[in-house]
């Protein structure tokens, strides 16, 4: 149930099958983040979900105390058929339903400061602009090595803005004369 980020998942057919499910529910991304979270920062909640000796009521009263409530009947449902060890493979398979559907742009900004609310929320526009989606998810990663500015990747489109990337295209074009 570990959830992982940096990593492809490969997903098996129930997973594919649940993840779908999922994105075709009227249930909104932040309630999806947000019951990844609660898995991540409660590893406890996997050893009960995956435990034979708890009963099953006490596995679906969790549920329905600790996560959202939009979420509930499907992770009662994931629960109920014995599939809670899936939710790695099954978020997994939502993002790529999700990205596949075209409301989502997955991208990764890299620079030296992480950027303002207003400067995030001016690169989801044009994110969103660009290729046409309702929504952008930007992941931050930082690196001095950039000296300033950033780069922003989605898909296989780099916008390099960073000064080392200035500075290097600068000796490109200087050690071309």
């Amino acid at each position: 149930m570990a959830m992982q980020t940096d990593k492809i998942i490969c997903c098996s057919a129930p997973a594919v099958s649940y993840g779908t499910v999922l994105a075709g529910m009227d249930i909104t991304e932040e309630s999806v983040q947000k019951t990844r979270e609660i898995l991540e920062a409660v590893p406890q909640l996997e050893e009960l979900f995956l435990n034979p000796t708890v009963p099953q009521q006490k596995k679906l009263d969790v549920i329905g105390r600790v996560f959202p409530e939009e979420m509930h009947a499907f992770l009662k449902t994931v629960c109920t058929h014995h599939r809670m060890d899936l939710l790695g493979e099954i978020f997994a398979a939502y993002d790529r339903c999700r990205d596949e559907s075209g409301r989502t742009v997955r991208a990764v900004l890299t620079c030296v400061d992480v950027p303002d609310a207003e400067q995030k929320k001016g690169m989801e526009d044009f994110l969103c602009r660009k290729y046409g989606a309702d929504q952008a998810l930007i992941e931050i990663r930082q690196d001095a090595s950039l000296l300033g500015g950033f780069i922003l990747r989605a898909g296989s489109d780099e916008y390099d803005w960073s000064m080392k990337g200035r500075l290097d295209r600068l000796t490109e074009a200087l050690a071309g004369r």
